[in-house]
């Protein structure tokens, strides 16, 4: 592992722009930015994935892979990822960091505490929920009704158990009133931390963001709590970049963590941008499918941040297709072309999809061991029939050097006269229903959109306060085009239903809540954190 000082002498960063973490994380000083701001911009590649499956598709291993790799082919790279958050690497998913030889270090340090800035989100989030409370106690001078907070609290654990709690209880603890937790990567604050273009716009999202209404039905802000300030400190430090690196050196800026299910679901702004000036081409990544992070990277960070992605690369997997075709979790090491050809349609939907947004497209086999031949060449002449490239990667096992033919595919695209004519799927000065049923109609393929009332009168309510031009946040189960997690492949004509849609004025959007989908996940029933150990010199195993 080279020193971090290294890393960025090497990516062009005078140490005087560290802020040192250790030995091997630093955090990136705003006086970088003033030195590197005139530079031109590198450009920018999403990698994304078909939907999930639970064999993993291995998205973020694959966009460490290829950043390595760019590097290998004599491309100047940096890689734009999320930082882990400590519910998944300790319930379902385990570390979040890539794996094999593709992979970003100090690994540990990454998927645990990192710099604190999930923290100090946690933090600033729940000193707005207690001054919200203590603001009722103290007199209620702004009039807020309490059965009309929006606001709840935060944690960065899964924890099912505090979804919806009652707070206030006992003599003198304050005003009864339900309330519950959101997963900290839920948190507004998180997705304003990662649209904001620096500290001054941040304090100002902060102070947009809706609490509750007073007892007129009157929309009450963060701003009139005057704890703004409180709550731009707390997250002076943790508005700036990280910088760390891959197994092989490359550079790699990680930066917030929204979730892509019930969030945008994209690195930070900043980030990329800082990444922009100091690569000639940037590597991100969103999260979950293509009908998630990569319509959220579209829709939503590009659109609000000015950016103008290049080219996009579609993860797939062997065993994800056939998954998508009906085989079960136990069966998929197993061949079966019947169930491979059925889960092309769902590759194929994506697709279809990524180039409504404009920009080429690039598919990237990621390669596990048991893949057959016969397999990996149905997949390759299905993108071929499609008319799209495709290249084999296996930084898993190989690290850049597995990755060189992904690589050289993503370098003749961005060569290639299929240049990027990046838009958004839909228009700002659409109202919401019409927002969520482009969405859901041409990225998901539903027929419809059913809302309940408790959506209507969401609806009715944001005509009313004149916020029709917000983009709209879809929080949906990524295991489906559809609402519905079981319905697999690339299924047609269903009904999504909306259960509520709230609203993130800090942050820009409506989030528009559908199906069973939750803001505070669950432990499983054998959580990760059963399987972590930690021996006599510190030294975590269990983690990855």
């Amino acid at each position: 592992m080279k020193l971090i000082t290294e890393v960025a002498a090497e990516t062009g960063i005078h140490e005087e722009h560290l802020e040192l973490y250790g030995k091997y994380k630093a955090k990136l000083a705003p006086s970088l930015w003033d030195e590197i701001k005139g530079r031109p911009d590198g450009k920018l590649v999403l990698v994304t994935a078909i939907n999930p499956t639970p064999a993993g598709e291995g998205k973020t291993l694959t966009t460490i892979g290829l950043a390595q790799a760019m590097n290998r082919a004599g491309v100047k790279t940096v890689a734009a990822l999320r930082e882990p958050s400590l519910g998944p690497c300790l319930g379902m998913k385990g570390g979040a960091t890539g794996s094999g030889k593709a992979q970003i270090i100090p690994a540990d340090e990454i998927n645990l505490h990192f710099t604190g800035d999930i923290h100090a989100v946690t933090s600033a989030h729940n000193l707005l929920s207690a001054m919200i409370d203590n603001h009722i106690f103290q007199g209620n001078e702004l009039g807020l009704d309490p059965q009309k907070i929006v606001w709840k609290r935060v944690m960065d654990m899964n924890d099912r158990s505090l979804r919806s709690i009652v707070t206030g209880l006992g003599d003198g603890n304050g005003t009864v009133r339900e309330s519950g937790f959101l997963i900290t990567t839920a948190s507004e604050i998180m997705a304003v931390l990662c649209l904001c273009n620096n500290l001054a716009d941040l304090r100002e999202r902060l102070g947009r963001m809706l609490i509750g209404y007073d007892r007129e039905g009157k929309p009450v802000t963060a701003g009139s709590l005057k704890a703004v300030d409180a709550m731009t400190a707390l997250l002076k430090e943790a508005i700036k970049p990280n910088l760390v690196q891959t197994l092989e050196g490359t550079p790699v800026i990680v930066h917030g963590g929204p979730f892509a299910n019930i969030a945008h679901g994209c690195s930070s702004v900043i980030g990329t941008r800082y990444a922009l000036k100091l690569s000639e081409v940037v590597v991100t990544e969103a999260g979950f499918g293509a009908d998630l992070g990569a319509e959220k990277f579209m829709d939503i960070k590009c659109r609000q941040a000015g950016l103008k992605p290049s080219a996009a690369v579609l993860v797939v997997t062997v065993k994800s297709l056939k998954y998508n075709g009906g085989v079960p979790k136990s069966e998929l090491y197993a061949g079966n072309r019947a169930a491979l050809i059925a889960g092309l349609s769902n590759m194929q939907r994506h697709i279809k999809n990524l180039r409504k947004f404009g920009v080429p497209v690039l598919v990237a086999l990621n390669h596990f061991e048991g893949d057959s031949q016969a397999e990996i060449q149905e997949v390759l002449a299905a993108c071929r029939r499609l008319n799209v490239p495709a290249a084999i990667s296996k930084a898993w096992a190989e690290g850049g050097a597995g990755g060189l033919e992904l690589a050289t595919a993503l370098k003749k695209l961005l060569s290639g006269s299929d240049t990027s004519a990046y838009a958004p799927l839909y228009k700002d000065n659409l109202d919401i229903p019409s927002k969520i049923g482009k969405i859901v109609k041409e990225i998901y393929h539903g027929a419809d959109v059913a809302f309940s009332p408790a959506a209507k009168r969401s609806l009715a309510l944001i005509e009313r306060l004149g916020l029709s031009h917000l983009q709209v946040c879809m929080a949906k189960t990524p295991y489906s085009f559809s609402d519905q997690p079981r319905l697999l492949g690339a299924p047609e004509g269903f009904t999504v239903q909306v259960r509520d849609i709230t609203l993130s004025l800090g942050a820009g959007f409506a989030v528009v809540i559908t199906g069973s989908i939750v803001t505070m996940p669950g432990l499983p029933a054998k959580p990760a954190a059963e399987g972590l150990q930690i021996d006599r010199e510190g030294t975590l195993i269990g983690l990855l």
